[in-house]
């Protein structure tokens, strides 16, 4: 089957209908007039991209400067959902976004920072870097700041790093899921997470700890009993799963990532237990896909948009005051956003 070939001319009405803007703005837009706001302005060029015309050379904008964009490996989704966000915000501001991925084998974080100052970025983007590692020398960020580079730290917080946080709720978050499998009369609750020493999994587990004692009254090494600290993998949650199963009989296990729930569902599937029938899985992140697994995840949402938006704000203000001449030491603050429970088909009342 062949494709119609997209016209060469850009048409304004069809530009007009994608943006959800009128022709007249579009024109203004094209023809470089003032009078249009800078977003409704990206919502034009954006159309322009989605319909596959190219943008007029006088559209084409000098780019601010490069900012760097440090994540983990891409096979998790929820970190390719913040590059694209972060990408987006990045561009709105006139930024040009260089993606740096780690992977077994690959470059180091530092390797990566090292190449990404020697072609003069303007700044940079942690995602669920070191700085979430308990064990990691926090000094490798110091020495950056030191150097006259802005960034900004997303999921995991450090108290000796000076620089912007963003973070979800991970205590909310597990404290959420905890409640709700609670509601459906569950007891034998357990938490699949990451390694102890990652900030995001030690905070999943003390919101798990602080349900399990406010709904059942389980003291904190209680509560230590069921928790099992593993990958953030489907390999992870499902060796997880087993264990909370063998050790401790659950019917209802809370994951620190929708990967880790998916291991869970299989665990249970391979030993003949249904999902929820025999046991009620929670996940964590709600990445793009998780709405269509077998059976339909209940997962608690990371808001990635609001943080990936305010992770890039935090960022570009960071740069603007240095080019100022305004900034005398880094911001240490954290921005900690809600997530939101997302009730589908894992969950269900406890049998028996």
């Amino acid at each position: 089957m062949t494709l119609p070939d997209t016209p060469a001319t850009p048409r304004l009405s069809d530009i007009a209908a994608q943006a959800q803007v009128s022709e007249a703005t579009v024109s203004r837009v094209l023809n470089g007039r003032a009078g249009v706001a800078a977003r409704t302005r990206q919502r034009v060029l954006a159309a322009l991209d989605v319909l596959g015309y190219e943008r007029p050379v006088r559209l084409r904008r000098r780019s601010a400067g490069l900012v760097g964009l440090v994540i983990p490996e891409l096979t998790n989704p929820i970190f390719p959902a913040f590059a694209q966000i972060i990408e987006q915000s990045l561009a709105g501001h006139g930024y040009t976004p260089v993606l740096c991925t780690q992977m077994p084998g690959g470059a180091t974080e530092d390797e990566l920072v090292e190449q990404l100052e020697e072609r003069g970025v303007t700044g940079i983007v942690f995602l669920s870097g070191l700085h979430a590692d308990s064990r990691a020398d926090p000094a490798r960020y110091a020495r950056l700041a030191s150097r006259g580079v802005p960034f900004v730290l997303i999921n995991g917080y450090h108290p000796g790093i000076d620089a912007p946080f963003v973070s979800p709720d991970d205590a909310a978050a597990a404290r959420m899921a905890v409640r709700h499998l609670a509601e459906l009369g569950h007891e034998r609750i357990g938490l699949a997470v990451g390694p102890a020493r990652y900030v995001p999994s030690r905070r999943k587990a003390e919101g798990f700890a602080a349900a399990l004692e406010e709904s059942f009254g389980l003291s904190r090494g209680q509560a230590e009993r069921r928790v099992r600290h593993t990958l953030f993998s489907v390999e992870g949650g499902h060796a997880a799963a087993t264990a909370l199963l063998d050790d401790q009989g659950c019917t209802g296990i809370v994951c620190g990532s929708d990967l880790m729930a998916l291991g869970a569902v299989r665990a249970a599937r391979q030993r003949g237990l249904e999902v929820p029938g025999a046991l009620s899985v929670v996940g964590f992140d709600d990445s793009q896909l998780i709405a269509f697994t077998d059976p339909p995840l209940t997962t608690v949402r990371q808001p990635v948009q609001a943080m990936a938006t305010a992770a890039v704000g935090a960022l570009i203000e960071e740069i603007h005051d240095r080019a100022r001449g305004r900034h005398t030491a880094p911001r240490h603050t954290e921005f900690v956003f809600q997530p939101e429970l997302v009730v589908r088909g894992s969950t269900g009342p406890v049998r028996g």
